[in-house]
């Protein structure tokens, strides 16, 4: 069954003005963004109410620019089919901002609504790897991808640790990700980082490269 769509404001103007970026905010809570679609499961006053695990959204095809989910993913009940509506909505080379709890950190263990752990490598079976040098362990997983056939594809632009959200802690950034992936098989359970930063970029054409 087709969602019904929510309306959204156009921001474009005469054709002589610039068109502002159409940004979504998705799972918002109580962080509502002026200028920017704020969606949620639950009515905070001012975003769309959108049940964020039935798909599609009820937003277009290739609409959004930027999409920020700043700890929603990990609520949700199917980390592909989130992914691939994610995909759907943004354009290509839009930037998708993923905030998410580490999986061995007690922010997301220690919530029951968790539904999905997320360590650094979570986005590798949709990440583009053709035009670079591979490191030897994403040689390994170009062979071994569990994207159900998803269409899904994006450029990893980052994919860091936020080791904590004090201020005396934040130093510990810069060393844990020298080599996330070596600190998060042979370190990470001794210092846990509390989140895990991506920025992704849509690639749909082969212009979005």
């Amino acid at each position: 069954m087709t969602s019904q769509l929510i309306p959204i404001e156009s921001k474009g103007g005469t054709s002589a003005e610039p068109v502002a970026e159409r940004r979504l905010n998705l799972g918002c809570g109580t962080d509502l963004r002026p200028g920017w679609v704020n969606a949620d499961i639950v009515d905070y006053g001012g975003n769309a109410i959108v049940d964020l695990n039935r798909y599609p959204y009820p937003f277009p095809e290739g609409h959004f620019d930027y999409i920020l989910c700043s700890h929603v993913l990990e609520h949700l009940g199917n980390f592909n089919l989130a992914v691939t509506e994610l995909y759907r909505l943004a354009k290509d080379r839009a930037i998708i901002e993923v905030r998410v709890p580490f999986f061995l950190s007690t922010k997301y263990y220690s919530e029951p609504d968790h539904r999905i752990p997320f360590g650094i490598r979570s986005f590798d079976n949709y990440e583009v790897l053709e035009g670079r040098r591979l490191k030897f362990y994403e040689r390994w997983k170009l062979r071994h991808r569990t994207n159900y056939g998803s269409p899904a594809r994006f450029i990893l632009l980052e994919k860091r640790f936020n080791f904590s959200n004090f201020a005396v802690l934040k130093w510990l950034n810069v060393f844990i990700n020298i080599e996330p992936v070596m600190y998060e098989r042979f370190f990470a359970t001794w210092f846990t980082p509390e989140e895990v930063i991506f920025k992704l970029r849509v690639v749909k054409t082969p212009a979005g490269r």
